[in-house]
């Protein structure tokens, strides 16, 4: 079983691992407060991760070892994800009646003319979401598949770590649980708004259009901060990690502005625009009430009041963290300028609490 739906008590460290770093948040709940227990980021070398999966295992081992020494935490379980471009969902109607076993061996014997793979070579879960329009004598089950390989190889990358994955997630649902968060924060009736969170990473712009707080539109693309960072190395010669560090530090010459960052913005502007359109494209809705911007690339000043101006949409930058309470190891300003990138990894640790 991949454990993407797994109920858990113990506390859960949230690890995102994403292309460029690792991200690592643990929380703690009392009633319905959250508090960030412990925090780190950690950069990965330039190709340890391709595509959203692990190229250098022993690489990406070394990084999460020095991820959870920064961040002081003694927890050693740990919920991690995998892309969405690497798991299969189908919604498929079962009988009722059935036991978690039954459904179990049902699915496996449907799952054939689902899945693209060997069975032997894909991990299966399933969670039933309800009863099913047509008939109350049966439900609708999300099936969720996932070659065997990706799971593994982030299990890999942990036990390096001494750590051991407790739950493999899909990012979309982390992402899901970590906007419940937000929710609070985009004012009266949130439970009937339509809401676009625009996750733009290094390499991948990711579009997820949540409805009621449900995942209703996923789509990735490749597009991200990555452009940027390389435009600075080729403009001003400097190596990758110079010019990463400049993005994030200042420092640059005086046309940076004007020659580079503006035209970067209208780029992203532009492309959260165009994945709009074919979210728009695909069926019933024609707008939506509210722009996220998530990722590292969203925390760029002026970005959100760009995106807001050009698209006509109300937007803000994502801070999962707004309304926690911080244990005293946890530094507020770091926190704040990484929240946007930590939606994922929040979403991840929230799974403590399911």
């Amino acid at each position: 079983m991949l454990g993407l739906f797994k109920k858990k008590a113990n506390t859960l460290l949230g690890i995102d691992i994403s292309s460029t770093s690792v991200k690592l948040i643990e929380l703690s709940r009392s009633g319905s407060r959250y508090k960030v227990e412990a925090y780190a980021v950690e950069p990965l070398p330039p190709n340890a991760i391709v595509e959203k999966n692990i190229a250098e295992l022993e690489m990406v081992g070394q990084v999460i070892s020095r991820l959870v020494t920064k961040a002081r935490t003694g927890v050693k379980q740990v919920a991690v994800a995998v892309a969405g471009s690497a798991v299969i969902t189908k919604t498929i109607e079962m009988d009722a009646g059935l036991s978690d076993d039954e459904l179990e061996n049902q699915l496996k014997i449907e799952a054939d003319q689902y899945i693209p793979y060997p069975l032997e070579e894909v991990a299966i879960d399933f969670e039933v979401q309800g009863p099913a329009a047509r008939s109350s004598d049966r439900v609708n089950v999300l099936l969720a598949a996932c070659r065997k390989e990706n799971v593994e190889v982030r299990e890999a990358a942990l036990g390096l770590a001494g750590l051991t994955a407790k739950v493999v997630e899909i990012e979309a649902y982390a992402l899901e649980r970590a906007y419940s968060l937000l929710a609070e924060q985009l004012g009266d009736g949130e439970e009937e708004l339509t809401v676009a969170v625009v996750d733009i990473g290094a390499t991948m712009m990711t579009l997820s259009v949540l409805h009621n707080g449900q995942t209703i539109y996923t789509r990735e693309q490749m597009f991200g901060g990555k452009q940027l960072t390389e435009e600075i190395q080729r403009r001003y010669g400097l190596t990758v990690e110079e010019a990463g560090l400049a993005k994030k530090q200042g420092g640059l010459p005086d046309d940076y502005e004007t020659e580079v960052l503006n035209p970067f913005k209208d780029a992203v502007v532009q492309q959260v625009s165009r994945s709009l359109q074919f979210f728009f494209a695909a069926g019933q809705y024609s707008d939506v009430d509210y722009i996220v911007l998530a990722g590292g690339t969203s925390s760029i000043i002026g970005l959100d009041q760009l995106v807001q101006q050009k698209i006509g949409t109300p937007t803000l930058v994502a801070n999962p963290f707004a309304n926690m309470t911080l244990s005293s190891k946890v530094s507020a300003g770091a926190l704040a300028s990484d929240a946007p990138s930590l939606m994922i990894a929040c979403g991840l640790a929230m799974r403590s609490f399911d």
